[in-house]
């Protein structure tokens, strides 16, 4: 069984910062891209940024303000976010691209998601 889970959510005041943490774990052969999500009531799920082969991509609305790392050796990723907006309230999902143990298919995973609120 595969689960990833967040950590490091909570409240913030405008221009604040946080830093979001996941951890990958189970039966995980490799991990091919790790990255994050996050759905705002009443939007739609959208991409913050992703992590894949050495490169990486940012939503425009946050490009220059979060910055996404993985540490390969313990199956985590991150996002650092700094200069925080209201607007970037949300749950923030963690997502993984990996390929299982004994199986050739990879397989998209996601985590349950972590509360991060911008208010004054």
């Amino acid at each position: 069984q595969v689960q990833l889970v967040e950590s490091g959510g909570g409240l913030v005041q405008p221009g604040g910062s946080l830093r979001l943490s996941c951890a990958a774990s189970g039966s995980i052969f490799s991990i091919n891209a790790m990255g994050w999500y996050r759905q705002a009531p009443g939007k739609e799920r959208e991409l913050v940024a992703v992590s894949s082969g050495g490169s990486t991509n940012y939503a425009d609305s946050v490009k220059g303000r979060f910055t996404i790392s993985r540490d390969n050796a313990k199956n985590m990723v991150y996002l650092q976010m700094n200069s925080l907006k209201p607007e970037d309230t949300a749950v923030y999902h963690c997502y993984a691209r990996l390929q299982r143990r004994f199986y050739l298919s990879e397989n998209d995973y996601w985590g349950q998601g972590t509360q991060v609120t911008v208010s004054s």
